[in-house]
C-alpha cells in the first residue's frame, strides 16, 4: 500500500502548521527575550535565557518544506528550502557568539536581523501555500 499524494492543500496545511504552530510563538519569545534587561551577572542569565529562545526557533525550522511536483512551485519550494537552511546555518553561527561575545548589543542586533529574515522567510513559505493551492483550485485567469 503506497502512501497518499500530498496535494496542494495538504502541502498548504502543512506550511501553515509550521509557521503558526511552531516558528510563531518561537519567534515572539525569542524577541521578547531580547527586549529584556541584562542586569544582574554580566550578561549570563539574559544570554542564557536568548540561547535558549534561539533553540526552540531552530527547532521549529527544522522541518522541512515539501516540494511541490509542479514545475514553477517546485523551484520556488527548493527556494524556500536553500532559505530556510541559510537561517539554520545563521542561528549556528550566533548561537557561541550569544554565550561569549563581549559585544552583547551587537549579537542583539544581528539577532534582530534574523528575526527579520526569519518573518521574511515565514511570509515567502504563506506565498508558496497560497499559490498551491490556487492552483489545485484552478485559479488562475
Amino acid at each position: 500500500m503506497s502512501a497518499p499524494v500530498p496535494t496542494a492543500s495538504t502541502q498548504a496545511r502543512t506550511l501553515g502548521d509550521l509557521v503558526h504552530h511552531g516558528l510563531a510563538p518561537a519567534l515572539l519569545g525569542l524577541e521578547r527575550s531580547l527586549d529584556e534587561p541584562r542586569d544582574g551577572v554580566p550578561g549570563g542569565g539574559w544570554r542564557w535565557a536568548v540561547r535558549q529562545r534561539m533553540a526552540a526557533v531552530r527547532d521549529a525550522l527544522l522541518p522541512d518544506v515539501e516540494s511541490s511536483d509542479d514545475g514553477w512551485l517546485a523551484a520556488r519550494s527548493g527556494g524556500i528550502a536553500r532559505d530556510r537552511d541559510a537561517l539554520l546555518g545563521r542561528l549556528s553561527e550566533l548561537g557561541p557568539e550569544v554565550l561569549e561575545s563581549p559585544d552583547a548589543d551587537r549579537v542583539r542586533a544581528e539577532l534582530r536581523r534574523l528575526i527579520t529574515d526569519i518573518r521574511h522567510y515565514v511570509q515567502r513559505v504563506h506565498d508558496l501555500a497560497y499559490d498551491a493551492v490556487e492552483l489545485e483550485l484552478g485559479g488562475e485567469e
